[in-house]
């Protein structure tokens, strides 16, 4: 922790970027150094992304790629999806884009989901179910699911 809460500002802002690519999240994340531990930290982060605007959350998700495919910009983003994604197997790739489509014409946004430590098969079961959500609701899961995200990348970045 001690080397994250003495980084230079201008260093660690393009870092948690990369973990969540809201600028008011962000200010709020290097605001409130020092962090007396990952934990204080992971909370300052869960507070910090809870109701986040509806373009907040739709410029976050921009930078995304969708569930299946790979990013196609390099960087420590696309390194931690490739590994996030990491329970996708090519035999899906079909089912995967069809559910994507499906879903993009609902709600006119990508299908995120934090996908570390899930399976091909639960993605498409956690879309499926989310489907009937109504775009309101759909916004704030989505919400939720970049949280978690931000939290798992800042545990990377910080090598906890």
């Amino acid at each position: 922790m001690e080397s994250f809460n003495s980084a230079p500002e201008a260093e660690l802002r393009p870092l948690l970027t990369e973990c969540l690519a809201v600028p008011r999240w962000v200010d709020a994340i290097v605001a409130g150094r020092p962090y007396a531990s990952m934990d204080a930290l992971l909370a300052a982060s869960h507070v910090a992304a809870q109701g986040l605007s509806d373009e907040e959350v739709l410029g976050a998700i921009a930078g995304h790629p969708r569930i299946g495919e790979r990013q196609k910009t390099g960087g420590v983003s696309a390194k931690w999806s490739r590994s996030e994604q990491s329970g996708v197997d090519s035999s899906q790739a079909d089912r995967l884009a069809a559910a994507n489509a499906a879903y993009e014409d609902r709600f006119g946004h990508i299908y995120l989901v934090c996908a570390t430590g899930l399976s091909g098969a639960e993605m498409l079961d956690n879309l499926s179910s989310r489907m009937d959500n109504p775009p309101e609701v759909e916004l704030r899961v989505v919400n939720d699911e970049l949280a978690k995200i931000a939290a798992l990348r800042l545990q990377k970045l910080i090598g906890s």
